[in-house]
């Protein structure tokens, strides 16, 4: 979809969504870090004899959550600028083009490194992020949607791999579950 198609769109906004105050990034954060870590964590806390060990692999995981709360506030000034587009074919989420342009260099960066410290799983994180800038989900694939009115949020899910979390204003909540409700009633 390109910005030239604006006459077809029913709703259109963009935001910026704070990383570490919303309960959804949170949560997928707690997932996409404490899981592994924590598996991990059980892991050594089972098989390790020395304490002194486990207080490094602490202390270690601890300085890289550091780091990397680190790197996101610096980076994105701990925002993540969104914007949505509700038309009748379809919603679409998309990363705003300065926080994308960034995005598209530390996505290659990663891959660029992946590949040449054969680190597969890396160049493929790059890569897999880098195709997620820019999502649209078609109404008929919509299975279940979720009001968070307390958040002023809506979670979208369509077939395998389609989810999206759309963050709405204050003032445009209630227009895009109305659009919303519309449109995948009409499907």
């Amino acid at each position: 979809m390109t910005d030239k198609d604006t006459s077809k769109h029913k709703l259109k906004w963009e935001m910026n969504v704070p990383i570490f105050k919303n309960p959804i990034i949170l949560k997928q954060l707690g997932i996409a870090f404490g899981l592994p870590f924590g598996i991990l964590s059980i892991i050594l806390i089972t098989i390790t004899q020395e304490i002194r060990y486990l207080a490094y692999f602490f202390v270690l995981i601890g300085i890289l959550f550091f780091l990397t709360y680190l790197a996101i506030m610096i980076l994105y000034k701990g925002k993540y600028d969104v914007g949505f587009v509700i038309d009748d074919k379809c919603i679409r989420c998309y990363t705003q083009k300065a926080q994308a342009k960034k995005n598209k260099m530390i996505n290659s960066l990663a891959f660029i490194f992946g590949i040449l410290l054969g680190k597969p799983g890396v160049a493929g994180a790059g890569l897999l992020a880098q195709a997620r800038q820019d999502e649209t989900i078609k109404w008929k694939n919509i299975k279940n949607v979720k009001y968070r009115p307390k958040y002023n949020m809506i979670l979208i899910k369509g077939n395998f791999a389609e989810n999206m979390a759309v963050f709405c204003t204050k003032d445009n909540y209630e227009k895009a579950k109305s659009e919303i409700d519309k449109l995948t009633i009409k499907k």
